[in-house]
């Protein structure tokens, strides 16, 4: 049997890719639980969805301290009262500090709207569209302290149409997103992840045994 995961969800909006992940977990019935969502906003619209679904919840308001560093340790603090195995942003506005990152080193997943290494920082639809590509995407990624980087785990290819603006794409790629973000947060919790020279390999499924 394996070890039942737990997992932190960051936020700072409404979390559409939190509530992927949550729903996945729940009909898929992964081995983990989603142990906490926090948020760095009070009036974050996601904290409401993880209530409903008996989620704990927790606010560390990033206004309220004088730097990222102060607020990092406030926010490390808050997290490990969990024990997180893994730590998921889903839509967390903040850019970490490499203390911070480096904590949790190889247990912490991003997505970024972009086909990384493409397209790094913010506006990324208009980043695609500004430069006439035919194909934009998604990334998941393991955190690393480089901002948009760390070894890639999993992509989706989402192809720019003729009359797409930034909000056309947004949502095709955010269709995309609820796709293949709980597809790599199941991959780990199912121990198939492997960092190798700073490479991701997806390990094959273990059959389960038969019941006996």
């Amino acid at each position: 049997m394996r070890a039942m995961k737990k997992i932190v969800i960051l936020i700072s909006g409404r979390g559409s890719n939190m509530q992927a992940i949550v729903r996945a977990a729940q009909a898929e019935k992964w081995p983990c639980r989603i142990a906490a969502v926090i948020s760095n906003r009070a009036d974050a619209e996601g904290l409401r969805f993880a209530a409903e679904h008996g989620i704990p919840t927790d606010v560390v308001v990033s206004k309220e301290f004088s730097n990222r560093e102060a607020f990092d340790t406030a926010l490390r603090g808050a997290i490990d009262r969990f024990s997180p195995d893994l730590v998921v942003l889903a839509g967390f506005m903040r850019i970490l500090t490499p203390p911070f990152v480096e904590h949790y080193s190889g247990r912490m997943l991003n997505i970024h709207p972009s086909l990384l290494p493409s397209f790094p920082g913010l506006a990324t639809h208009r980043q695609a569209l500004d430069a006439g590509v035919k194909v934009h995407g998604a990334t998941v990624h393991f955190v690393t302290a480089d901002l948009d980087h760390g070894p890639i785990v999993a992509q989706a290819a989402v192809p720019l149409l003729p009359d797409d603006d930034e909000h056309t794409l947004a949502d095709r790629v955010l269709a995309q997103e609820h796709v293949i973000y709980p597809r790599a947060v199941r991959w780990f919790v199912e121990g198939r992840l492997k960092i190798e020279n700073g490479l991701v390999r997806v390990l094959e499924e273990r059959a389960q045994p038969a019941n006996t």
